[in-house]
């Protein structure tokens, strides 16, 4: 076990043991990752309720939704009757989490991050609040080797590719990934180099010349839902004039990934390997 993965496994749950619900049988989940984690868990039959961005697994979609995670309500929350609610602590907003624990009902957030380190932390707060402390330490486990196989690939990987991570096109205005993001967090994690690392934090519209500047040599969109529409946002990227200066649009170096990858849940190994072998393959 890495050092740092191995300081958040030993860490995170006795910080976090105060916070432990194991006769919660009627929980709210709020957050894709951490609906993904209980279902991970084998608790899933606990949940009755989550949020929007909750859509993994299938099943967790038949469950009643209390509203997209940043746009919450109170009234829509409680109206399940919960005993427990589990949160990214990006959830919001902040006076509706005042509320839901106003209303004295167990509220335990999970701390947002974009690395190794944050999935495994996160897995063991939910592990904790669910009472099931010793099937967060096997999950964590078949995780972190998922992590070290990653991690083996990316030492014998070659040449990191230069990745450009295009959010939103917005009539040839391109919204782009700097720090702080989900996106730059999984770019990270397969080795690759996010172009716009280092040069601001989120999102951010960039001009042209800074585009050509940084010269990707791929560009990285979230998917789409089927192949025709894969090729329309391969072209109508690819073809604008700043990208196609780039080395990207000059060797039509176009990948997508999930928009689950960029929420590092239990799947942020298998997706960020994948990711890792698109982006090398795009990059020959």
């Amino acid at each position: 076990m890495k050092p740092l993965l191995l300081s958040a496994a030993l860490l995170l749950p006795l910080s976090a043991h105060a916070q432990s619900y194991p006769e919660a049988t009627s929980i709210v989940a709020i957050g894709g990752p951490v609906t993904e984690i209980v279902y991970a868990l084998g608790e899933g039959d606990r949940l009755v309720a989550r949020d929007t961005t909750s859509q993994f697994p299938p099943e967790a979609e038949a469950l009643p939704d209390v509203g997209y995670m940043r746009q919450l309500s109170a009234e829509g929350v409680l109206s399940v009757g919960p005993d427990l609610i589990l949160t990214r602590d990006t959830a919001g907003p902040p006076e509706v989490l005042d509320q839901l624990r106003a209303a004295s009902i167990p509220l335990v957030p999970v701390k947002d991050g974009f690395s190794e380190a944050s999935v495994i932390a996160a897995i063991h707060t939910v592990g904790e609040a669910l009472g099931v402390p010793a099937k967060a330490d096997s999950l964590a486990t078949e995780i972190e080797t998922q992590f070290d196989s990653l991690d083996q690939a990316r030492t014998e990987a070659g040449t990191p590719p230069r990745v450009l991570f295009i959010l939103s096109n917005q009539g040839g205005r391109l919204n782009v990934a700097g720090d702080g993001t989900g996106a730059d967090g999984i770019i990270a994690l397969t080795g690759a180099e996010n172009v716009m690392s280092g040069a601001f934090q989120g999102y951010k519209i960039m001009s042209d010349e800074a585009i050509i500047a940084a010269a990707p040599d791929v560009v990285l969109m979230m998917d789409s839902t089927g192949q025709s529409e894969h090729d329309a946002n391969k072209s109508d990227i690819l073809d604008l004039p700043a990208l196609s200066q780039t080395p990207a649009g000059q060797n039509h170096a176009f990948v997508q990934v999930a928009p689950a990858a960029l929420g590092f849940g239990p799947r942020t190994a298998h997706f960020a390997t994948e990711l890792h072998n698109a982006l090398w393959a795009a990059a020959e």
